[in-house]
């Protein structure tokens, strides 16, 4: 044995005696190996196990640094809890999901949501004309967004009972317009008499006011009751010649129709059979650049909306329940101003009424605060008639204080200064583009 290696396991260095002795160092070297093998493995899972430690540790300590909301962490037993969630929690239909109502729906609750104090859950639903039907029966509507004409037809067509004094309403909201859309080859709406039309789905507000439209106009179509949507495709090919749809203008349901689609707005002239609930309306280029020719605009009936509310017996808790919704309506009303907010809302007049219709009595109070408030004196004494004064006092801190200030005027005149804001409003946005 000459230069052995200090290996015990290294047997190249001894030379074979034997075919037997040949044999063992084979075996004993292949036993080394193994040893060697499992050795190895074993450090591998060593090291992925104080790997996987390590991680875990990490992983545990990330997620221990976040915060989970209160509103999920704070627990108990199941009556508290149900007790907790449902004392003030407001439910708001809107209307349908694409629709200008549930996207104001959605902004009540964006804005007005204050935890366990105030929670709005907005409601999707078929639309105005089914909405007051819900606030009327449907458990767990406390607010709707409606129409006047709707309120109307259940007075005098359904002749619900005692509808003046079981409805009420909280703010007049902006119009919404009547969207007639066709092929190009219908010029005017004695073109459909006869063809197929969809109103949208039963209840939506285009089911009443579209229907009210066609009857008083004496054109008589072949109704059909389908979602949007659906309706949309089959006026594309042809199946349909026109869908109807009531909504507060720009939508995206319309906006986002190509260019080159063959179809466009139906002018809707404003004539007398409509001087009772309805009001002018307009389509716009800018509006619908796909729809309406560059430059012009199309002359529409328009409808005003309004936020209903239930008027519940004082004192009960539907009624403790909308009281604070509407104070907090009122005194946030600066939120609904912001830039991201739906243009709309910068419509809408605080102070206006709704003819035929009472304004519930929180609302009344919170008018009557504003009325006293020091602010709204000063501001009255300023000149009405200077746009530019009012204009700024809009665009200051007070997003809302032109509107406080118009409560002593009469309808009339609150009307007359309305308009002319809109107009001036209208003219610097033209200048500004």
């Amino acid at each position: 044995m000459s230069n052995p290696s200090c290996d015990p396991f290294d047997l190249s260095a001894y030379p074979p005696k034997s075919a037997r002795e040949h044999h063992l160092r084979d075996s004993l070297k292949r036993a080394c190996e193994a040893v060697q093998l499992h050795a190895l493995k074993g450090a591998a899972c060593l090291a992925v196990g104080l790997l996987a430690v390590t991680l875990g540790t990490e992983f545990v300590g990330s997620a221990h640094s976040q915060v989970v909301p209160k509103s999920l962490e704070q627990g108990g037993p199941d009556a508290v809890l149900k007790q907790r969630k449902n004392t003030w929690t407001v439910g708001v239909a809107g209307g349908q999901l694409s629709g200008t109502y549930m996207t104001f729906a959605d902004e009540l609750a964006d804005v007005l949501d204050d935890g366990d104090n105030l929670r709005v859950v907005p409601i999707v639903t078929h639309g105005a004309a089914s909405n007051l039907d819900d606030l009327l029966y449907l458990r767990g509507v406390d607010v709707v967004m409606t129409q006047s004409d709707v309120f109307e037809y259940f007075r005098t067509q359904r002749k619900t009972p005692n509808l003046e004094s079981r409805i009420h309403y909280i703010l007049r909201l902006p119009v919404s317009e009547l969207h007639v859309l066709a092929r190009t080859d219908v010029q005017r709406l004695e073109d459909l008499r006869g063809k197929k039309v969809s109103f949208g789905p039963a209840g939506a507000a285009s089911s009443l006011t579209g229907t009210i439209v066609f009857q008083r106009l004496g054109v008589h179509v072949e109704q059909v009751l389908i979602d949007n949507a659906t309706a949309l495709e089959k006026v594309k090919s042809g199946e349909l010649a026109a869908l109807v749809r009531v909504i507060g203008k720009p939508v995206g349901f319309f906006a986002q129709i190509p260019p080159n689609s063959g179809l466009h707005l139906v002018p809707i002239p404003f004539s007398k059979v409509f001087t009772d609930h309805y009001t002018l309306g307009e389509f716009s280029s800018q509006e619908y650049p796909t729809l309406v020719p560059q430059e012009e605009k199309i002359d529409t009936i328009a409808v005003p909306a309004v936020l209903a509310v239930f008027n519940w017996p004082k004192n009960t808790a539907r009624y403790r329940r909308v009281k604070r919704f509407t104070e907090a309506l009122f005194t946030r009303w600066d939120k609904f101003m912001e830039p991201h907010r739906h243009p709309k809302w910068r419509d809408v007049n605080l102070a206006a009424t709704v003819p035929g219709w009472t304004r519930w009595s929180v609302a009344e109070e919170m008018l009557s605060r504003m009325q006293k408030d020091p602010k709204v004196a000063e501001f009255q004494q300023k000149d009405m008639r200077d746009g530019d004064s009012w204009q700024k006092d809009m665009r200051a801190g007070g997003s809302w204080s032109f509107l406080e200030s118009v409560i002593n005027l009469t309808e009339e005149q609150r009307e007359e200064l309305y308009h002319e804001f809109l107009q001036r409003h209208k003219q610097r946005e033209s200048v500004q583009r």
